[in-house]
């Protein structure tokens, strides 16, 4: 009798659990419909996606900017994109079979690899925007000083592509020892924070404490500031 009540029991929670993941599958269908902007990890190259809701036989629709296949060429072979169990939103082609596959790593941040090539970001675009606005808020002159207020070093940030997703940087004249020894060649923004890179491959990494002041992480009693334009 007990027995019979524990597997009806079992038998009736399996059939919940389909509906349950189909919930968040739904979930996150509706959330991703709309635009989003898929780009190079520092969105050196960028090509706006649109999903929609309409189903068609490849998948659900979506539309791709014209200018997607020169800025990024895996892109030409996109026709539909769909959601993968719980939590993978696929770019497929018209087989079906994933041309990329994405998964969030933070909220409204989706993160996707292609082999050889390397990781790509799908954004929402307003939120993407966002981002490079704040990027050419970035560009121009700095001053790093110490906790205490001393000035350590000047350096010109530009918007000029150096390797990669990353920028040039210049250090101005007479800087700290340990500035000059460090001499960050090139920088970019990378999830909020700003990262300076060396020759040798070295970085550091700045956390904005307001818009004008960055402060070096992690933290020390002698802390480096970067500031705005002084």
């Amino acid at each position: 009798m007990h027995s019979g009540i524990a597997a009806a029991a079992l038998t009736a929670l399996l059939a919940l659990a389909p509906p349950s993941a189909a919930q968040d599958a739904a979930s996150l269908k509706k959330e991703m419909i709309g635009q989003w902007e898929l780009a190079t990890t520092e969105r050196s190259k960028t090509c706006v996606v649109t999903l929609k809701g309409d189903t068609t036989p490849q998948g659900l629709k979506l539309e791709l900017e014209p200018g997607c296949a020169k800025a990024l060429p895996f892109t030409k072979d996109i026709t539909a994109w769909n959601i993968r169990g719980l939590d993978i939103v696929r770019l497929q082609d018209a087989a079906g079979q994933p041309v990329i596959d994405f998964t969030e790593v933070e909220s409204g941040i989706f993160e996707g690899l292609r082999s050889g090539e390397g990781v790509y970001i799908l954004q929402n675009l307003a939120a993407a925007r966002s981002l490079a606005k704040s990027m050419d808020q970035m560009i121009g002159d700095w001053s790093m000083v110490r906790g205490n207020g001393r000035p350590v070093c000047g350096l010109t940030l530009t918007n000029t592509e150096a390797s990669g997703d990353n920028f040039q940087v210049f250090l101005k004249p007479k800087c700290d020892p340990v500035v000059a020894a460090f001499a960050p060649t090139e920088w970019r923004l990378e999830r909020g924070q700003m990262i300076l890179m060396s020759k040798s491959g070295e970085t550091w990494q700045f956390e904005a404490d307001d818009n004008a002041q960055w402060r070096k992480v992690p933290d020390t009693a002698d802390p480096l500031i970067m500031l705005r334009g002084q």
